[in-house]
């Protein structure tokens, strides 16, 4: 891990992402924006991990966390935009 000023900032950079992601993607009225907002939140804790130095969580959040469960989400979007249709 970097211990100088600049880890620290990107730390803190990194921090701030993962709560104003997470914020935008919990209280979205657009389902789709809101499914892309997981995504991107499940990318920057994958960071927050390797940041961290855990390596084998980082990989089961981008595998498991993100990919598996993104995956299903964009599957119900489809779903629901079919019903919707209908």
């Amino acid at each position: 891990m970097d211990g100088g000023l600049t880890g620290q900032i990107l730390d803190a950079l990194l921090a701030l992402s993962l709560v104003a992601v997470g914020w935008f993607a919990l209280y979205r009225s657009d389902t789709s924006r809101a499914v892309l907002l997981f995504f991107a939140f499940g990318f920057l804790m994958t960071l927050a991990w390797v940041r961290i130095g855990a390596m084998d969580v980082a990989l089961a959040e981008a595998a498991v966390g993100t990919g598996v469960t993104g995956a299903l989400l964009i599957g119900l979007l489809g779903r629901l935009r079919r019903e919707r249709d209908d």
